[in-house]
């Protein structure tokens, strides 16, 4: 069965479902869409979670790279000032 044709058969189920004097609505549907909610909504914490983390690590590599190099001092000169007058 290809695709076109389980969503054509999904659309006419539909259809029949709403035309019907009350609408079939499965017993279990409220229990179902309140797990899938509450799986969705632990994935989005964990995601949120682990951004959080990386965002930290790169705060602390940048500290850590910032106090190694020193990149606000300037670098050495390449030459010495002449040392006549001492």
């Amino acid at each position: 069965m290809s695709g076109r044709e389980r969503s054509d058969r999904k659309v006419d189920e539909v259809r029949r479902m709403l035309e019907a004097p009350r609408p079939q609505v499965p017993a279990d549907l409220a229990s179902r869409a309140a797990e899938r909610g509450a799986r969705l909504l632990r994935r989005r914490r964990a995601a949120r979670r682990v951004v959080v983390c990386l965002m930290c690590a790169a705060v602390v590599a940048f500290v850590v790279w910032a106090g190694v190099t020193g990149p606000w001092e300037s670098p050495p000169a390449g030459t010495t000032p002449p040392l006549d007058g001492w």
